[in-house]
């Protein structure tokens, strides 16, 4: 039984572990995201925040603790290259310049042809396959839902 948990204690370590990239774990990453989630993300900051944030940004989602996480990500990356080292990866990416609210403008055009490509294939499908086949139901439900969202 002390084995199990020993295990199970250890796999829990391991996953969290996973789940920070390298700048993520950056302490000056995360003191300047908690600075300023402090003063830009409550009170009079906010307000500021919202009130400059362009409509487009808000309208995508993006939030305050985005916005610094954003700036914060840069920050780091400016003194990782002052000091000679390589850039890092943030939450499992590398970091990318922001283009009107898509910090990663090539996936998501790519995302957008595979959604498109996705859509006239199911057009075609259920053009060619009569409603009565046995998986027709099926296919099209995952044609909507490729990946089970």
């Amino acid at each position: 039984m002390a084995g199990r948990t020993t295990l199970l204690a250890l796999l829990a370590g391991a996953a969290a572990l996973a789940d920070a990239s390298q700048g993520d774990r950056e302490p000056v990453y995360r003191d300047c995201v908690l600075r300023c989630d402090e003063w830009n993300c409550s009170g009079a900051g906010l307000q500021h925040f919202r009130s400059h944030q362009p409509i487009y940004m808000s309208l995508a989602g993006w939030t305050c603790r985005d916005d610094c996480k954003y700036e914060c990500m840069w920050v780091t990356v400016g003194l990782y290259l002052r000091e000679g080292y390589r850039v890092p990866q943030f939450h499992g990416k590398w970091p990318f310049s922001r283009f009107l609210f898509f910090q990663e403008p090539a996936s998501a055009v790519a995302s957008f042809l595979n959604g498109l490509a996705n859509l006239v294939m199911l057009s075609r499908y259920r053009t060619s396959v009569p409603a009565s086949s046995p998986m027709y139901h099926t296919c099209v439900a995952f044609a909507w839902f490729p990946d089970g969202r």
